[in-house]
């Protein structure tokens, strides 16, 4: 029986990791024969994937001796997976919180990019039955109440915006116009909602989660069953959100004020 469930590697990223590893274990620069000896690569091939990686800044490069040690790109992907992880941490008993007290399942979303934004936390509560929404799955970055609410951080000239809000997806679309008074509403309260535009049936609720410079690169969000909200539950709920996303703000910046 073939084995198809062995994945298939892309071989030159694979010798790339490698020789990444060989040289963060290094005591001293590595020349090319070296690392080609050592990892049973083509020498050849090796110095290609060597400028390669220098040109990523990955690896540095000393033209005097002909050796190679790991460059500061490295320490920026390391750097931004530990941040990343940090973040996840600094904004977890939020959540739980969130999710006890208001009966929601709360989560965090993490900025993918100029268009996404990705879930990288979750808290869910004790009601039998509730939202799920799986780690991992992504999102376009201004749909529902999170993408207003990263809108209101943006800035974005009418065109612009109009151009993001005609690539979304809605199960009961509201207009452009009334999109764009949710956004200034969004600016002004510090949070937004969604009451089953996105998925009819469903409500959810966001604050945006801004650097030291003011640029939105999470939201705190909150989802439940449009039912299940009383009068008054929303507001508070959404107003807890706004007051914890600024908290997980103001800490991102090192307790500074952020730039407006």
């Amino acid at each position: 029986m073939a084995d198809s469930d062995s994945p298939k590697l892309v071989g030159a990223l694979a010798a790339g990791l490698k020789i990444l590893r060989y040289l963060a274990h290094a005591s001293s620069p590595v020349g090319v024969s070296l690392l080609a000896r050592e990892l049973e690569l083509n020498p050849s091939t090796c110095f290609n994937l060597l400028k390669t990686l220098v040109h990523e800044r990955l690896v540095n490069f000393d033209a005097a001796n002909k050796t190679y040690t790991l460059g500061i790109g490295m320490v920026e992907l390391a750097r931004g997976a530990l941040e990343q992880g940090s973040y996840v941490r600094l904004v977890r008993p939020h959540l739980e919180e969130i999710a006890a007290r208001h009966r929601v399942t709360a989560q965090l979303w993490q900025r993918s990019g100029d268009d996404r934004v990705v879930l990288v936390d979750r808290a869910d509560n004790d009601a039998a039955i509730r939202v799920h929404i799986s780690i991992g799955q992504r999102l376009p970055i201004y749909i529902a109440a999170l993408g207003r609410c990263m809108a209101a951080q943006e800035g974005l000239s009418q065109t612009a915006l109009r151009r993001e809000f005609e690539k979304l997806r809605w199960e009961d679309a509201p207009s452009f116009q009334a999109y764009c008074k949710q956004i200034e509403q969004a600016r002004a309260r510090g949070y937004a909602v969604d009451e089953g535009s996105y998925v009819r049936g469903v409500t959810t609720a966001s604050a945006a989660v801004a650097d030291a410079n003011g640029r939105a690169v999470m939201a705190i969000s909150a989802v439940g069953f449009s039912a299940q909200f009383k009068a008054g539950d929303l507001k508070a709920l959404a107003a807890d959100l706004r007051d914890r996303a600024q908290q997980v703000s103001k800490a991102l910046a090192g307790g500074r004020t952020q730039a407006a």
